[in-house]
């Protein structure tokens, strides 16, 4: 029971550790997949004098990915209903010509802004509409909920960090006699803490195996049956098989510097 208890000790702060980043690798590729969709709807509407190619709006600014011609056309025959023909042509050839522009990323309200200034700051641009309420109360709305979240992470992560270093400290102690024999035959230190590196990279993989288990039994029996949009409608980004390499070496990293610590927190074990 004593030894279930030991591990178990070491294991659940790892566990807590790989959660927070494990929630951490869903919540960035949730969010980069809604962005993505923000990104796509949001577009800027600019009037010019003269028909202008994308190319040249990149040149004014390289965040322009897009550039859709509004017909003018449609915009004349919605104006000039009941209007004769050579009066619909007039208007036609006084009329600017419109373009929406699509972003190639989602950016800060900074960023949108200084485009907004760079295409005014050509001649031939007439003027440049945003439509950035929603678009800005998101962007803040992320980033806080992206801030928080790492600040959560960090701290646990710091907190379990010292749990595993204790749970460390104790098996030092429990195994101090062999490593004092070793000592005395003049094994380098390493070498004498050779059975705390074995026993955690052990536990960092139940732990990592642990973790992955719950995260594909989240993303293939939960997320379809919980009823919740955004788990049903990003299944398919709750777990990747891939998470389980960036888990076992975060594990493993964890462990390395829990064990180098305790090692050199002294010079040699005591008698």
């Amino acid at each position: 029971m004593k030894f279930i208890k030991n591990h178990l000790m070491f294991i659940l702060p790892l566990m807590a550790i790989l959660l927070g980043i494990e929630f951490y690798l869903v919540f960035e590729r949730t969010t980069n997949t809604y962005e993505k969709g923000l990104k796509e709807g949001y577009s800027m509407l600019v009037v010019t004098h003269k028909p202008m190619e994308l190319s040249k709006f990149q040149t004014l600014n390289d965040h322009i990915s897009t550039s859709e011609k509004i017909k003018r056309e449609d915009i004349v025959s919605e104006v000039a209903k009941g209007v004769s023909k050579s009066s619909s042509e007039e208007i036609l050839a006084a009329l600017p010509y419109f373009y929406n522009l699509g972003l190639d990323e989602y950016l800060h309200t900074s960023g949108v802004e200084k485009i907004k200034k760079d295409l005014e700051s050509d001649a031939n641009i007439k003027k440049v509409e945003m439509f950035g309420s929603s678009y800005n109360s998101n962007y803040r709305l992320f980033s806080f909920i992206k801030f928080i979240l790492k600040v959560f992470i960090i701290f646990m992560a710091v907190v379990s960090l010292f749990l595993i270093i204790k749970q460390m400290e104790i098996w030092k102690y429990a195994h101090k006699e062999r490593m004092q024999v070793m000592e005395i035959f003049g094994a380098p230190l390493m070498l004498r803490s050779g059975v705390l590196f074995r026993v955690a990279f052990i536990d960092a993989i139940f732990a990592t195996i642990l973790v992955s288990t719950i995260f594909f039994y989240t993303k293939f029996y939960w997320a379809a049956g919980s009823g919740i949009d955004i788990m049903m409608e990003n299944q398919e980004v709750l777990f990747k098989f891939g998470d389980i390499g960036i888990l076992l070496a975060s594990s493993v990293l964890i462990v390395t510097v829990a064990v180098y610590i305790v090692v050199f927190s002294s010079k040699g074990v005591q008698e």
